[in-house]
């Protein structure tokens, strides 16, 4: 693929200085880019490349001053990394597209095939299951039977979407994950042993959600687990049955959200939270990773810390407190010793 400097800059909106008629063939930081390549600079601390940089085409803020003259042309926008991760999803479009149906797969003589669909080998698709026009779905894929997938999607290679799970529009789900399988629940019995509770439900992913490689989302008892639009969860993450994570809201790895937990919209967990079940987190909240929420938050727009979390200015005071334990020990031990002291003078 190849393009002009004045192409990149009609897609972008931009303004152009220099060289409109350069040609660039391939992505890469302004920091390593060599001729041919197309680069941005959004970060001030990267400024100093700018003028040592090989890239044939910088993306730069409309904003930003030249200290002194650079040999790149420059493509002018409002905001230099929300524009290069346009052209980052144009590059990734044009080299993944993929049309066709590959053999050997199979699909069910019930199923609903959409247009300009990309289907991989070694794929299945259930009984009665549809696939909207223009996803892909690649290679070893399992899509059970009454799944729903929407238009313009993207599984990646070894997704598992267990039956009647339904996905939405613009939904992209990476390698590796397991979407619908049971739910954990056990009743427990009178010898102590454990009985398998039937997970009858399914799930929902509504339309523009990511799902990263190897996370898990499981199909509710009854009823629904719904990832509402827009929510992006990273790899390894755990879902549980009849779990809602809110629009927009995003969680980072290794997390885990226990059964019938909801997380509110505009949430931002981190990395290695755990939530318990049946609890409510109010839209807004942002959550420090390996945190501990045990309880539900109400309030909106808050920041927490901790296990069992607490506010995150309280979490951080007590984090200051708690690298003086030494210190603090270390003066007890000798106040007890004065006042040992005090109390027999004799000794």
């Amino acid at each position: 693929m190849q393009f002009t400097a004045k192409e990149i800059c009609l897609l972008l909106n931009g303004s152009l200085e220099g060289n409109g008629d350069v040609k660039v063939f391939q992505l890469a930081k302004i920091e390593e880019a060599q001729e041919g390549a197309l680069s941005f600079l959004a970060n001030p601390k990267y400024a100093p490349f700018l003028y040592t940089t090989s890239a044939s085409v910088v993306i730069v803020n409309e904003d930003f001053v030249l200290e002194k003259p650079v040999n790149a042309t420059l493509i002018r926008v409002t905001n230099a990394y929300s524009s290069f991760s346009v052209l980052l999803e144009k590059y990734n479009s044009i080299k993944l597209h993929k049309v066709g149906i590959e053999q050997p797969s199979f699909i069910d003589p019930s199923a609903k095939i959409g247009k300009d669909v990309y289907i991989g080998a070694f794929a299945y698709i259930g009984v009665n299951a549809v696939v909207g026009d223009n996803t892909k779905i690649y290679p070893q894929s399992y899509i059970g039977d009454g799944v729903q997938i929407g238009e313009q999607s993207t599984l990646y290679a070894g997704v598992k979407i267990y039956h009647d799970c339904v996905v939405g529009n613009n939904v992209t789900i990476h390698s590796c994950a397991v979407i619908g399988s049971d739910g954990f629940g056990f009743a427990p019995q009178a010898d102590g042993s454990y009985k398998k509770v039937s997970q009858i439900g399914n799930v929902i992913i509504e339309d523009e959600v990511e799902v990263g490689a190897n996370t898990c989302i499981d199909r509710a008892t009854m009823g629904s687990t719904v990832i509402k639009k827009g929510v992006k969860l990273d790899n390894l993450i755990q879902i549980a049955h009849n779990a809602e994570i809110g629009n927009n809201t995003v969680i980072a790895s290794q997390t885990g959200v226990s059964g019938s937990a909801k997380v509110g919209e505009n949430c931002i967990i981190g990395g290695q939270v755990g939530i318990v079940g049946h609890i409510t987190i109010a839209k807004g909240n942002q959550v420090q990773a390996k945190s501990g929420i045990n309880r539900s938050i109400e309030e909106e727009g808050k920041k927490w810390g901790g296990a069992p979390a607490t506010s995150y200015q309280n979490f951080m005071r007590s984090r200051v407190v708690l690298q003086r334990l030494p210190e603090m020990e270390k003066k007890i031990e000798e106040l007890q010793k004065a006042l040992t002291k005090l109390q027999n003078p004799s000794s």
